[in-house]
């Protein structure tokens, strides 16, 4: 028997989320037995995004919740091993929500259909710069937001894996980009390395003050991962007629009640703001667009990113838990080695 090593859901999170949400329950490979269409994988890296956690509550969302005892979906970048389908050979790269477990069967019938890795993408990058975070971006920043050369942009969550890429892609645009970060030394990646024309510190900077003093004409645009407190100081320090863009609101995902909005709405009336969330979901037919630039900025070094790699199987749940502590540093993947 091949085991199919799988970390499941255990419970669904009060508040923070913890290890014991998960247990390890391993079963047998599925037996590569396959339907007309269908494909065998074997998970190579694992991707992590904070959306993931709130999949895990029962409350509806823009995806069905995860199904407790069942492999904890996330991202992955996969070999196939076996293929009753021609779009995708055996020994080629795929990516898509295979879930935390070695093997799965993908493109069943009415499943979204797994992507190819095109021939010389690492799969680090498929899940990385690549991947569905720096779509969102492009999606996001482009698309819903609008983006102009002369744009004061202002972006929370900054150094991580979308933010990172929605403060490159607004410079390569001809915005001024600001960004927010946790810590000194993300901040200074946002400047020296992402070319963001500043950074603020929320952890020791009052994010207010420093907004009157970085965009006193006010922020054209803002790209929001983090919502709460930062989002309440973002909407003060608009520009009329600006425009705020809600990508995640991670400060928000662990809390065990609702938390209070921002008591300053009433300025999205005297300056007429517009606010709009979004998910990569609405976006998909520009994903060839997309990645077509994405690849063509990276090719050309214009794009930069960070990986941060985690190793080994029994390492799954600790690496997840790195996203609410911002102990990862860029993209947080994980290898599964044998």
């Amino acid at each position: 028997m091949t085991l199919n090593r799988r970390w499941v859901l255990a419970r669904r999170p009060v508040g923070q989320v913890g290890l014991d949400d998960f247990a390890r329950i391993d079963a047998e490979m599925p037996v590569p037995d396959l339907a007309k269409g269908e494909i065998l994988v074997r998970n190579r890296i694992l991707g992590f995004d904070p959306a993931q956690r709130g999949w895990m509550d029962k409350g509806a969302g823009y995806m069905t919740p995860m199904a407790l005892g069942e492999p904890v979906r996330g991202s992955a970048c996969a070999e196939v091993i076996a293929s009753q389908n021609p779009a995708y050979p055996v020994g080629r790269f795929v990516r898509g929500l295979f879930g935390w477990q070695d093997y799965a069967v993908v493109a069943r019938a009415g499943e979204t259909a797994p992507i190819l890795v095109p021939e010389g993408v690492q799969p680090e990058e498929a899940l990385g710069v690549l991947g569905a975070a720096s779509l969102t971006a492009w999606a996001g920043i482009k698309t819903v937001g609008g983006v102009k050369s002369g744009d004061c942009v202002l972006v929370s969550g900054a150094a991580g894996a979308v933010g990172s890429m929605v403060v490159q892609i607004a410079r390569l645009n001809g915005a001024r980009v600001i960004g927010i970060a946790g810590g000194t030394e993300k901040c200074r990646w946002l400047v020296e390395d992402y070319g963001a024309e500043a950074a603020i510190d929320y952890r020791n900077e009052d994010v207010a003050v420093r907004l009157a003093d970085l965009a006193p004409d006010g922020i054209d645009l803002f790209f929001d991962n983090v919502g709460g407190d930062i989002l309440e100081a973002a909407i003060g320090h608009m520009a009329f007629h600006g425009r705020i863009v809600l990508c995640g609101s991670i400060s928000g995902y662990n809390d065990e009640q609702p938390s209070s909005g921002p008591c300053n709405l009433s300025r999205m009336i005297s300056y007429r703001l517009s606010m709009q969330g979004f998910i990569l979901l609405d976006h998909l037919d520009q994903v060839p667009t997309a990645s077509a630039e994405l690849r063509g900025w990276l090719e050309a070094g214009k794009l930069r990113y960070r990986t941060d790699i985690q190793h080994g199987f029994d390492a799954i749940p600790a690496t997840f838990l790195r996203l609410f502590t911002g102990e990862n540093q860029g993209k947080q993947l994980l290898r599964l080695d044998a």
